[in-house]
């Protein structure tokens, strides 16, 4: 795969030999160090796992006690398991949240050991993205290096796999605009001729060409922007453990301008603390990998992390889509630890604009994920590492049982009378003999389900706020308790169209239907409402459907907040796009960072330069 082709625009070559790795056979790599248990990370697996196994456990023996007044059928069986696959996971997310909210208030002790020079890559790969916004990230973060002192150094490759040739034209100009404002700072240019194996094959061709001229590689995605204090730290960290083969930050969403990718930076940035620090402590040195915003030992990825194509499900061999957890599974099989670091102040990315868009990249992540389930036989992982991967791939999993579940409520109805389906006489014991749901048991369901889905939220919340962030870093507690409020009724509304767009996408992997490798919509558009209906289609037929079991006294109105949401899902996926600025503030944007700042002054400048406006930008 290598593909060397000296310029100006890149370094002589400095090749670096990159196997693909054997699935099917045990691999350690020599010179990986030898492995040391971590007390602490199984003393919280046990706290984070026991209690979620106990919850669920009690919850079926709740559900088939319940069951069993008049005899437990198959029927009553399945759906009681259905509930506690879908429960148990939602268990262990809470939970989690609860430990990291624990943890957030404790103070970690400091990492001794001499930090030895790095020579580290900043690699940024991107592939049909906005110019000036690439390169204008890549300009605050080598001008915050450059003022910056410490024992490492660092250089930075934009690795191009675009195809348009006038975009291509323009991510050049941008990179002599570069060269000329920065001409002591170390950055490179390389776009490859055919983009094989996307970025996968995109990083792989940079490690066996160039990867023999630096220690480490952090891994960026074209949206990524990092503080020089956030580089630095994790410099150090990988420097002063030689076990680490990659150390991941926890990157906060930033620049978001529309409702939803409000919503989701809001998320992010107040709960989602209390998630990485609970996800840290039990992961321990079998950590996970989101593919960027990490810094990663390039010797131990070269030696261990190949990544070979697998047989799909109809014989043809396939790419693998999800490369990161597959990689830090090979590193953690290697020997190498990999770790997560969510103190890491200063590790930033975007989000997609609107639901469309999110819904989206969800399809391709759904597709990657799912095809892990067939990576999990790997021989020599650790049983953590399985674990991402299968959790992964239930993380989209859970949205069609979901759906099985709340089509069984619907068709239950809400009496003997009033059923879809109605009652089956013992006579015909083929059919099931579904449970009546009382308005009891209907108020006690959705008592639990939303509180769930809240309890995480409030948790993390108070613990963001208990454990020293002031509340005018939050906009005022004004402000910040109406953020809490929108977010939450954001989160209700959407809730039941992610679940339907993750149905769909889970369908469509297993059905084989193609996949669209548009790039990511990072600006985000209006839609018509001719394509939001052609998008949502699935949703508003089967809100239409729950409306009208309603209306004639079949369907239990309990599900009235799904119904709604799905009936509406147009309007709803338009309203996500509209532009909100001041709503649901975050720390992060009621101080910006310095880097922030600048990489929107740099991005600004270069959209001047590159005349922007008079260019097709997206």
């Amino acid at each position: 795969m290598t593909e060397a082709a000296p310029s100006a625009t890149v370094p002589a070559p400095r090749p670096l030999a990159h196997p693909r790795q054997d699935l099917g056979a045990r691999f350690r790599d020599d010179a990986a160090p030898r492995p040391v248990r971590d007390a602490a990370a199984a003393y919280w697996r046990a706290l984070v796992f026991l209690p979620a196994a106990l919850a669920t456990g009690a919850l079926l023996w709740g559900f088939l006690a319940w069951f069993a007044t008049d005899g437990t059928t198959w029927a009553e069986g399945l759906l009681a398991v259905l509930i506690g696959v879908g429960f148990f996971w939602i268990a262990l997310t809470f939970v989690t949240v609860v430990g990291g909210a624990i943890s957030m208030g404790r103070r970690l002790a400091p990492e001794t050991g001499v930090v030895a020079p790095l020579d580290v890559a900043l690699l940024m790969p991107v592939y049909e993205e906005a110019p000036w916004d690439v390169f204008g990230n890549a300009a605050a973060m080598l001008e915050a290096l450059a003022r910056r002192s410490g024992p490492h150094r660092y250089a930075l490759y934009i690795l191009s796999d675009t195809r348009d040739p006038d975009r291509a034209a323009q991510e050049e100009a941008a990179y002599d605009a570069l060269r000329a404002r920065l001409p002591s700072a170390s950055i490179w240019y390389r776009r490859r001729a055919q983009n094989t194996d996307r970025k996968v094959g995109n990083l792989a061709q940079w490690v066996e060409t160039w990867g023999g001229g630096h220690d480490a590689m952090l891994v960026l995605d074209a949206d990524s922007l990092m503080s020089a204090h956030a580089i630095g730290a994790l410099s150090d960290a990988l420097s002063r453990d030689p076990g680490a083969g990659l150390i991941q930050s926890f990157p906060q969403l930033i620049g978001a301008r529309t409702l939803f990718a409000r919503s989701q930076q809001f998320a992010n940035a107040i709960y989602g603390v209390a998630l990485a620090e609970g996800l840290a402590r039990w992961t321990g040195r079998e950590g996970n990998y989101w593919g960027h915003n990490a810094i990663i030992r390039i010797a131990a990825f070269a030696s261990s992390a190949g990544l070979p194509r697998i047989r799909g499900l109809r014989g043809r061999d396939q790419l693998i889509l999800s490369h990161d957890f597959v990689e830090a599974g090979l590193l953690r099989r290697a020997g190498w630890s990999v770790r997560f670091l969510p103190r890491v102040q200063g590790s930033y990315e975007e989000t997609p604009p609107s639901l469309i868009d999110h819904a989206l990249r969800d399809r391709r992540w759904c597709r990657g994920n799912l095809q892990h389930l067939g990576l999990l036989g790997t021989r020599g992982f650790h049983a953590l590492s399985r674990f991402h991967l299968f959790h992964g791939a239930v993380g989209y999993l859970l949205s069609p049982l979901w759906f099985i579940l709340l089509t069984i409520w619907a068709a239950i109805g809400v009496s003997e009378d009033r059923s879809v389906i109605n009652y089956f006489s013992p006579e015909n014991p083929t059919l099931p003999n579904w449970p009546e749901m009382s308005p009891v048991n209907h108020v006690w369901l959705m008592v639990v389900l939303y509180g769930l889905l809240l309890a995480p939220k409030l948790i993390g919340a108070a613990a963001l706020v208990l454990t020293g962030t002031p509340l005018a870093r939050l906009g005022g507690a004004g402000r910040f308790g109406t953020s809490l409020v929108v977010e939450i009724a954001m989160s209700i509304a959407y809730a039941p169209i992610l679940m339907v767009q993750q149905t769909r996408a889970v369908a469509e992997s297993l059905l084989g239907i193609g996949l669209d490798w548009t790039p990511q919509s990072r600006s985000g558009g209006r839609y018509s409402w001719w394509i939001l209906l052609r998008f949502h289609w699935v949703e508003t037929t089967i809100g239409a459907l729950l409306a009208v079991g309603m209306g004639s006294g079949y369907v239990s109105p309990w599900l009235i907040p799904v119904m709604v949401s799905l009936l509406l899902a147009v309007p709803l996926s338009r309203l996500s796009a509209w532009a909100v600025p001041g709503t649901l503030a975050t720390p992060q944007e009621v101080r910006a960072p310095l880097v922030a700042t600048r990489a929107a002054a740099w991005r600004q400048e270069l959209r001047d330069v590159l005349g922007a406006g008079r260019l097709p930008a997206e």
